[in-house]
């Protein structure tokens, strides 16, 4: 039974829009409060809700019940379905007059491939609305006190991807050495060696500190201090997981674990 059938079986509580749209929607890094109050507003207007693996628990939480829910996710080897499949089932949702949320971890157009999702709906003649969400890199290094500019440190910030398209170029590592700059690689882990290798070769110093942001923003956040000489000796030792997020530049040298949580009183729980 494809996506279609199941929501006709499944009774829809709304009743469906004379022509269909897809709204392409950021969901945030994790932390569910992180969510724009626009992109609340059409989540719970939603019919159908198509989302990828970084979207959290908390924020699927505030998804109305009665939408259906399709998980396309997608991780190292494993592709519930392929980018153009998702394109497709997007064009059908939205073809059977459907309400079609397309959620994303982040922001849709920074290593979401929202763009590409935009361009295949347009070319189909289907409406399609951009949310924009916070991204990663501004909210996981904001969260840990790690900021991407700073007057004395880094006058310019660069994001980068750690997984290129297969036969891709890949990235122009001589500009990314460069001073007063801070690199954020995205999906960075299973490449971690090569990229330190790289921008070691290039002329950055092993020194460089660097922090990897494991589940950024969220309850299990961890922030993972190092160099980039040791990176491949810090993942080792500690075994960072996905999501994650890669932090290289003189801004890290800045962080500082946050202090315990003093226990409040218990009448102030209670106000």
């Amino acid at each position: 039974m494809n996506a279609i059938d199941q929501l006709s079986e499944a009774g829809e509580r709304r009743q469906p829009v004379k022509n269909g749209e897809v709204w392409l929607v950021g969901a945030g890094p994790g932390d569910a409060e992180l969510l724009t109050l626009k992109a609340l507003r059409v989540m719970r207007q939603a019919d159908v809700v198509v989302f990828d693996r970084l979207v959290s628990a908390e924020v699927m939480a505030l998804l109305p019940a009665e939408a259906l829910r399709i998980d396309v996710g997608k991780s190292m080897h494993r592709h519930t379905l392929s980018q153009p499949e998702i394109e497709r089932l997007l064009v059908e949702l939205a073809s059977a007059g459907n309400r079609v949320v397309r959620l994303k971890g982040g922001d849709p157009f920074i290593f979401g491939r929202g763009g590409e999702e935009m361009v295949a709906l347009r070319r189909q003649g289907v409406a399609c609305h951009i949310v924009p969400g916070i991204t990663a890199a501004s909210g996981c290094a904001a969260a840990s006190g790690i900021p991407l500019t700073h007057r004395d440190f880094a006058q310019s910030v660069r994001f980068v991807t750690g997984h290129c398209r297969d036969g891709g170029a890949p990235p122009d590592w001589r500009t990314l050495v460069s001073e007063g700059q801070t690199l954020v690689f995205y999906m960075g882990l299973a490449q971690s060696d090569a990229i330190a290798a790289q921008l070691m070769r290039h002329g950055m110093a092993g020194s460089t500190p660097l922090a990897i942001i494991e589940r950024g923003t969220r309850a299990r956040q961890r922030v993972l201090i190092g160099t980039l000489a040791d990176l491949s000796g810090l993942i080792a030792r500690q075994r960072p997981v996905s999501p994650s997020l890669l932090v290289i530049g003189a801004v890290v040298g800045l962080y500082q674990p946050a202090p315990a949580a003093a226990e409040r009183p218990a009448a102030a729980l209670a106000v």
